[in-house]
């Protein structure tokens, strides 16, 4: 019988960590199915983030390090530069990329740094119970907005397009495997052509939204309203003088 997980997993140490309905497996099984398509396994390097990212920290059989809460992309970024004939992926979620780590995000997409970042959109801090994040939509509930968050939220992609047009930069979704998968090797494609990659995923987060399988994805679908998925457009040139 054909295994069902990706060669480059552990299985031994299956079945994962995160919670039922959690988007981080599917887009980690997305990830190790291309890791394994492109041949890559012996060279990657996995960047786990603080937060739900680290659950991960034995899920794939290839090199990892774990990191301090924000600072994937630079402790990526660094490794790179030692080891230029690696694949470099960071990977984290919304707190440890656009709260405590956004500079690091934007510097090294001005930068042009040559590595890949996957970013989990769930739309609050998962690990700690629920509380409101950067990509929190307008008018939702976390434990720390009761009433409702304000009108305020980051769309990263966006961000990461104005600091870089050169760079690869797109969101995608777990509603949509087929096209996320995509995504995923277009992302590793960039780095391999040299250049910065950026990747936000929206993901969905049950428990702390407290939704059945129905809800998520009608959550999900409300994601989507606020946060486009596909690649944005690159930014109107700034005039010279």
């Amino acid at each position: 019988m054909n295994n069902p997980f990706p060669q480059c997993w552990r299985c031994s140490n299956k079945p994962h960590k995160f919670d039922p309905g959690c988007g981080h497996g599917i887009t980690l099984k997305l990830l190790g199915e291309v890791i394994d398509e492109l041949g890559i396994a012996n060279k990657t390097v996995l960047g786990w983030d603080i937060g739900c990212s680290l659950l991960a920290w034995d899920l794939f059989d290839v090199d990892a390090v774990q990191t301090h809460h924000g600072r994937t992309v630079p402790v990526m970024s660094g490794f790179k530069k030692s080891r230029p004939d690696s694949i470099a992926i960071a990977y984290t979620g919304d707190g440890g990329g656009y709260a405590i780590g956004l500079h690091h995000l934007l510097n090294s997409a001005q930068r042009d740094e040559n590595i890949s970042v996957i970013l989990i959109n769930n739309a609050n801090y998962g690990m700690t119970g629920g509380q409101e994040a950067p990509t929190t939509l307008p008018g939702q509930k976390t434990s720390t907005t009761p009433n409702g968050a304000d009108e305020l939220f980051m769309r990263g992609p966006e961000l990461v397009q104005v600091a870089n047009k050169n760079a690869f930069s797109a969101r995608g979704t777990v509603r949509q495997p087929l096209v996320l998968k995509k995504m995923l090797r277009e992302l590793i494609e960039s780095q391999q052509n040299g250049h910065f990659g950026f990747l936000e995923i929206l993901s969905g987060c049950p428990t702390n939204w407290k939704t059945d399988a129905k809800g998520t994805m009608e959550f999900l679908k409300r994601m989507e309203e606020y946060f486009p998925t596909s690649r944005p457009h690159p930014p109107t040139p700034l005039p010279t003088c």
